[in-house]
């Protein structure tokens, strides 16, 4: 996730970290977002959010591999 990588794969897991901010808010890394950046101005919540990106693929990518759901998530059936 460094500037010299893909842009559109950056701009793509920012995305995906908002939209899991959003929609799961109680959950640990969304609280753990909130807890840390949250209370900081627009640039230390945009650095944040690209932590919480990291931290997501890292977890999505152990479901992928293993089958671990990520900490708190919920899974939508059918």
């Amino acid at each position: 996730m460094t500037k010299s990588g893909n842009r559109h794969g950056r701009w793509m897991t920012t995305e995906l970290a908002w939209s899991w901010w959003r929609l799961q808010p109680a959950r640990a890394l969304s609280c753990w977002f909130r807890q840390r950046f949250g209370s900081g101005g627009k640039r230390l919540r945009r650095m944040g959010i690209v932590a919480v990106a990291r931290k997501l693929l890292m977890a999505l990518w152990r479901l992928l591999e293993t089958g671990v759901i990520p900490a708190g998530a919920v899974l939508k059936e059918g």
